[in-house]
């Protein structure tokens, strides 16, 4: 009875957690990184990017489609024609660090990332969301994240991008990576691949 009410219990926290799992990735699927200048690779070359070093770890295409100084509401208008151009089978979504360093309305950033969520949900793409901090030193990430993760059932990293900004060994300048930060930042994002079942 008691291996039969761990079971149920293991069961019940896993159904409300919150985070979705991911599908296995096909053997020729792409992945799309799409964001701002953290994504571009700012601070380091461009063979040093995040997607190119996760390209690497996985295996994969990883494209990269970012844009450096983009804020959301310009993600959102040129995100369609980038899932037409690759039609990727999982989106790396790292936006609205911009926004929040240009202290735009949060309510107006969340509902640009919300419709870009559900553009790529739209169509059966999978979705892992990455947070960005608020500009605060004890933030992981502002709460609008944590509220779309929730609100989407969607996979999402919180404290990546905080994390590697509060260690200055990682940084290039206060807001952007260096070669060994971007590294961190794609070896995470392969954690949550192999850890949600996409690898």
């Amino acid at each position: 009875m008691r291996l039969l009410s761990s079971i149920f219990i293991c069961l019940f926290l896993t159904a409300c957690s919150g985070e979705g799992d991911l599908k296995k990735l096909n053997a020729d699927a792409t992945i799309l990184a799409f964001g701002d200048s953290l994504t571009v690779g700012v601070g380091a070359n461009d063979e040093d990017a995040y997607p190119q070093k996760l390209e690497k770890l996985v295996n994969l295409k990883v494209i990269n489609a970012g844009v450096s100084g983009e804020a959301t509401a310009e993600g959102l208008l040129r995100l369609g024609a980038e899932l037409d151009r690759y039609s990727p089978q999982l989106v790396i979504l790292l936006e609205g660090g911009n926004d929040i360093l240009r202290n735009y309305d949060l309510a107006q950033t969340k509902q640009n990332l919300a419709k870009m969520i559900e553009e790529i949900q739209s169509r059966n793409m999978q979705l892992i969301l990455i947070g960005v901090p608020e500009k605060n030193i004890f933030s992981d990430s502002a709460d609008l994240y944590q509220e779309l993760s929730e609100q989407y059932n969607l996979v999402f990293d919180e404290k990546i991008i905080a994390s590697l900004l509060k260690k200055q060994r990682y940084k290039s300048d206060p807001i952007h990576f260096n070669a060994l930060g971007y590294e961190k930042l794609a070896e995470r994002l392969r954690e949550i691949l192999d850890e949600n079942g996409a690898l």
